[in-house]
């Protein structure tokens, strides 16, 4: 272990230049906030007090849950992530770290590396196969409404039928946050819950030699990198099905009705939100008036 003033003056220098080292572009950037986003202003909560920090699908191995009983489908499949079943039965689902578990799910992101992988259990034959690997920490995964291709944030499309079978291609860029769990919506969009990410932060702590050290010394940089409190913003982003284009776009920059969405589905004219940080689930409006743009 290094001394500990050497990893106080590390600590500094991290802090320094994540702080002092941002241009007014790159800060506007951290924030997310569009001119063109609109507020969660209408959201009503569902079963306040009923529900634990709802965060989408989170499992340590692939499960069956029937009447019976649980069963392990896919035993040892690691920090399993997302699952969706096409209408065969098959099963396509995200490992977000073969090196990481979920209780170290922070080591992964200050690595940096891809140990993501897509993989389809066959129920019939009741194999697994890996469908592609080298994603950075592989989140959740849709189905395209033809069953045509997968979508697996981090924002990649993986086809499954057609002349492009087996290949990955670029789907979403630029998002403003980092996409956690997605969604088909009925007309063939998607639905993605974004993780407002300090970028500057992870790349710098990804650069540094003692990062180990670091965060076994001080935890709370955590909090720096991935702002997961109460007062953490929220926002949820639709995205068009043919070229991922955002074609709606929700925000709650200070929490004032949600924080830390993580997952967004929508239901009969309504968007349903799950959070880490609520005891809720948010019901938000899709029909209606316009909803109220936010400010800056």
């Amino acid at each position: 272990m290094a001394p500990k003033s050497f990893l106080l003056a590390c600590l500094l220098a991290f802090t320094v230049q994540i702080f002092f080292s941002l241009s007014v572009s790159s800060l506007a950037s951290l924030l997310s906030i569009s001119k063109e986003s609109s507020s969660m202003k209408g959201l009503t909560k569902l079963g306040e007090g009923c529900v634990n920090h709802p965060e989408d699908v989170s499992v340590v191995g692939l499960l069956k849950v029937t009447e019976e009983g649980v069963e392990a489908i896919v035993p040892h499949a690691g920090f399993t992530n997302d699952v969706i079943a096409a209408s065969d039965g098959t099963l396509y689902f995200t490992v977000a770290s073969t090196k990481y578990t979920p209780t170290d799910f922070y080591k992964d992101m200050a690595e940096g590396k891809p140990y993501g992988q897509l993989r389809k259990y066959d129920p019939k034959l009741k194999e697994t196969t890996v469908l592609h690997e080298g994603f950075y920490f592989a989140n959740g995964i849709a189905l395209s409404k033809n069953e045509d291709f997968v979508v697996v944030c981090e924002s990649w499309k993986y086809w499954l039928k057609g002349d492009r079978a087996g290949i990955l291609d670029a789907f979403i860029e630029n998002l403003p946050g980092g996409p956690d769990n997605i969604n088909l919506a009925p007309d063939g969009s998607f639905w993605i819950g974004l993780i407002k990410m300090n970028q500057t932060g992870v790349r710098a702590i990804q650069k540094c030699r003692e990062k180990w050290e670091l965060l076994d010394a001080y935890p709370g940089l955590i909090s720096l990198l991935l702002p997961m409190g109460s007062d953490a913003g929220a926002r949820v982003v639709k995205v068009d099905g043919n070229d991922g284009k955002i074609i709606r776009d929700f925000n709650d920059p200070d929490a004032t009705y949600i924080s830390f969405v993580t997952s967004a589905a929508e239901f009969d004219g309504n968007l349903y939100l799950a959070s880490l940080q609520s005891n809720f689930i948010g019901i938000l409006p899709l029909d209606g008036p316009e909803p109220q743009l936010a400010t800056i």
